[in-house]
């Protein structure tokens, strides 16, 4: 009887350890009856506990745990939480021996508690401001990093010391700006200050997508946003004094390695040049901004777009051409290998330069995952336990998950953790095959060289071909979850590009970065660019097939049932992997639901300045040009068509005196004194009629398109026959209210609702609400539904008072957090 796969036989094997000696207990799983199958359930947990698959169980309940306290909509108790993990792990310890499956169940409680702990301090440690609304100033800070886009412009993070005209009451600690002005580049270290347009980082596209402030508080950035022309070097007592308190050795350390991995960079893409040297610069110090935008859409939809992330991939195959290399070389003196273990220097090597690697990586989460497990693998080595296991990947899960819990919310460490669990598992499901097979099949010893040498190639083409299938497989939940797309060529892109990754590119990368310090690397370098150049042609000929297939936002439940099919598949060694169908015919079940789904009538982005309204087979949309950072989130996650219809531009009313805006967006934001203020002119009687007529025939005219008239209102009449109207000017908002069913105004208002019955959505709601999908309701248009156009509303951050939504809520004039909607959005939202 076979113990590989689950559910062979009439009989399960408990395989248990004792002084090296495999003891095989079998045991009976014939069950008629419920409490024979409850039976049976219990004898295949214990064969599982046997097998040692408890000890995985700590990194998925750890997680379960931070992904419910990431997810609550308002911050749980951390004192409960510190005494029910008390409790839970005092109780589980006391009836470890009176009640074991009680006690398992405690325990697994206690690491759900736990990992929400960690997710509680992890979020009080790192304690980010960011700030409550879009402002202009004068920023001064020390540079912490920087990267150049393949426009030739220049990203900085600033560690902010200071601001001025107007100087912010919250500024926030860290910020990231672009600077598009050519310039010398500032030295990471040194100081900086300039005119910046700062926004708090973006908030949803849409309900169920991704928070971009999530990811800032816990990247310490507390706002984004460019210069108004060069930065300009900077040295002023605050910042001489932020540079004396990074003069501890491990903020030196931190800057020397960025400043190293910044000229690594700059060395690479000066010696390939052109795209190729920005993808082979991404490899290896993960600097990835250099890289065109063709290029990454290329990589994105042939599935190539892995390579650039420096993840299990790259770090394997520089350590394992470093660790066989080494290990072959010192093979070659006979003497030396017969009296020292070549196989762990080899090792110990190896795990030196991943630890290098990993220091000139830029620390992402991918690079931590991979550098984690490599370094695991080779410790193993040294110590002749088994390098490739479940239990070697669960621990390097346990690290991050209690140094950063928050990483388990994000697409890196769940889509590099779904394919290193799949990968681990099927290669031990293979190796316990193959064992199988290799002591009832006799293979002879004496194969010729050229049928040896196409088994070899054989199996290197098929190694390739699972790999790829396997890894694709085991993160399209992920990819369909996260970016709403699955590449449906990435198999042929896989197996054409990974040759030319293992025997080209990989190998002379390495020899090139042991070579740099020495002045030697330009040849070697020059070869990995031709690998480079040749892996793009992979990509953008696969991309040349068209095989993004759009995929749509999933159902709330999608990823969930898909990550436990995966884990329990995975897993699971005896029939209890067979519980997996299950939750994979879920997923299946799932993803025709939300097929099925209807789109919203209107959707309207958190600042109300980008609104469209979504038809059968159209979409209108209030900009010419939309932002396609937003409008890419719409249309891959609400298949709309990649072309809208632009709105039907009027041309700008003759414009009186200037004057300053009562809400001038460069006096706006959490300001300490706000510059004196006057309103605009009042409108003419004239204006606002002539402005009624303009927009009554607008919507009687056309329901397929807005118009608008630049700066001042937009209007369309939706399908099922509301007026629309979105406000930018707020002198014409009272002629909105008297015309539109739905008002949105992108400025503040004194007022919550219009006197006419209209439904009015002001910037202060948005800001509390996030960005909305309204659906219209059909009885809308008659005289008495009027005060009722819409059926339903659903918002992406309503409801939401954690730490990294707060900004949302602070009024910077009164300095307090102010988190009433009002009551008739409310209402809607609140059916839900």
């Amino acid at each position: 009887m076979r113990l590989d796969l689950p559910g062979e036989g009439d009989s399960f094997a408990l395989q248990r350890y004792q002084g090296g000696v495999a003891e095989v207990y079998e045991q009976s799983a014939t069950a008629g009856n419920l409490s024979g199958r409850i039976s049976s359930l219990s004898r295949m947990l214990d064969i599982e506990k046997a097998y040692g698959h408890g000890f995985l169980c700590i990194p998925v309940f750890l997680a379960v745990g931070a992904i419910i306290w990431f997810s609550s909509l308002q911050t749980p108790s951390p004192y409960l939480l510190a005494g029910g993990f008390c409790l839970a792990g005092t109780l589980a310890v006391t009836l470890r021996y009176r009640a074991a499956k009680l006690a398992g169940l405690l325990n697994l409680v206690a690491l759900c508690l736990a990992g929400m702990l960690l997710a509680q301090l992890q979020t009080w440690r790192q304690d980010t401001v960011i700030i409550d609304t879009p402002v202009t100033t004068v920023v001064s800070g020390v540079v912490e990093r920087r990267e150049v886009d393949a426009r030739g412009y220049w990203r900085y993070i600033i560690s902010v010391t200071g601001t001025e005209n107007p100087l912010l009451s919250r500024p926030p600690q860290k910020i990231t700006a672009l600077s598009r002005s050519r310039h010398q580049p500032i030295e990471i270290g040194q100081g900086v200050t300039g005119r910046a347009r700062l926004s708090p980082p973006s908030g949803p596209a849409l309900p169920g997508l991704n928070d971009f402030a999530f990811s800032g508080y816990f990247n310490g950035i507390g706002a984004t946003g460019f210069f108004y022309g060069a930065p300009q070097p900077a040295v002023s007592e605050a910042i001489k004094r932020r540079i004396a308190e990074r003069g501890h050795w491990l903020s030196v350390t931190d800057t020397g390695l960025y400043q190293l991995r910044s000229a690594i960079a700059e060395r690479i893409r000066s010696t390939i040049g052109g795209d190729a040297g920005a993808f082979a610069a991404s490899i290896i110090t993960d600097e990835r901004r250099a890289i065109s935008e063709t290029t990454m859409e290329a990589l994105r939809v042939s599935g190539l777009a892995h390579i650039v992330a420096i993840s299990g991939l790259n770090m394997a195959l520089a350590s394992g051409i470093f660790f066989v290399g080494l290990r072959t070389a010192l093979s070659c003196f006979p003497g030396f290998a017969e009296r020292r273990p070549v196989k762990k220097i080899a090792a110990f090597a190896a795990l030196v330069m991943t630890l290098a690697y990993y220091l000139i990586s830029g620390f992402a989460v991918s690079a931590e995952r991979a550098w984690l497990m490599m370094s695991i693998m080779l410790i193993a080595v040294l110590f002749d336990r088994p390098s490739i296991s479940l239990r070697n990947v669960a621990i390097s899960a346990i690290i991050i998950i209690c140094v950063s819990p928050s990483e388990v919310m994000g697409p890196s460490f769940q889509m590099s953790f779904a394919a290193t669990i799949a990968l681990v598992a099927a290669y031990g499901f293979w190796t316990r095959r193959r064992a199988a097979q290799d002591s009832a099949t006799f293979r002879p010893s004496n194969m010729p060289i050229a049928l040896k040498g196409a088994s070899i190639l054989g199996s290197f083409c098929a190694g390739i071909v699972v790999t790829s299938l396997i890894g694709g497989v085991s993160t399209a939940i992920y990819s369909m979850e996260h970016f709403h797309r699955v590449t449906t060529y990435g198999l042929a892109a896989n197996l054409a590009a990974m040759p030319v990754m293992s025997f080209i590119v990989m190998p002379f990368a390495l020899i090139a970065m042991l070579l740099m310090p020495f002045g030697l690397d330009g040849p070697f370098l020059t070869v990995m660019g031709y690998g480079m150049a040749m892996t793009i042609d992979i990509a953008t000929y696969v991309a040349s097939w068209g095989g993004d297939a759009g995929v749509g936002r999933q159902h709330q439940w999608f990823l969930g049932a898909g990550t436990l099919g995966l884990l329990v598949l995975t897993l699971f060694r005896t029939r209890l992997a067979w519980v997996s169908a299950v939750f994979l015919l879920a997923v299946l079940g799932l993803f025709v639901l939300s097929r099925q789904q209807d789109n919203p009538d209107l959707v309207v982005f958190e600042d109300g300045k980008l609104m469209a309204l979504v038809g059968k087979d159209q979409v209108a949309s209030t900009s010419q040009r939309p932002s396609g950072f937003i409008y890419d989130q719409w249309a891959r996650a609400l298949f709309l068509p990649d072309k809208y219809i632009r709105p039907n531009m009027l041309p700008e009313l003759p414009a009186p005196e200037p004057s300053p805006d009562d809400a001038n967006d460069k006096t706006t934001g959490n300001t300490d004194a706000a510059p004196p203020r006057s309103r605009r002119p009042m409108l003419d009687e004239h204006i606002i009629q002539a402005e009624r007529q303009v927009m009554s025939a607008a919507v009687t005219n056309a329901t397929d398109a807005f118009t608008c008239r630049r700066d001042s209102w937009c209007i369309a009449r939706s399908a099922k026959g509301q007026v629309v109207i979105s406000v930018l000017d707020n002198r014409y908002l009272g002629l909105a209210c008297d015309i539109g069913s739905v008002v949105i105004t992108t400025r503040p208002t004194s007022f919550e609702t219009c006197r006419s019955g209209a439904f009015l959505l002001s910037a202060q709601t948005l800001r509390r609400t996030g960005s909305l999908e309204i659906t219209f309701s059909t009885e809308a248009t008659t005289a008495a539904n009027q005060h009722l156009p819409i059926e339903r509303m659903t918002a992406a951050i309503y409801g939401s008072y954690r730490p990294w939504t707060m900004h949302r809520y602070y009024n910077w004039r009164s300095r307090t957090f102010e988190t009433e909607v009002p009551e008739h959005v409310s209402q809607l939202l609140d059916r839900r």
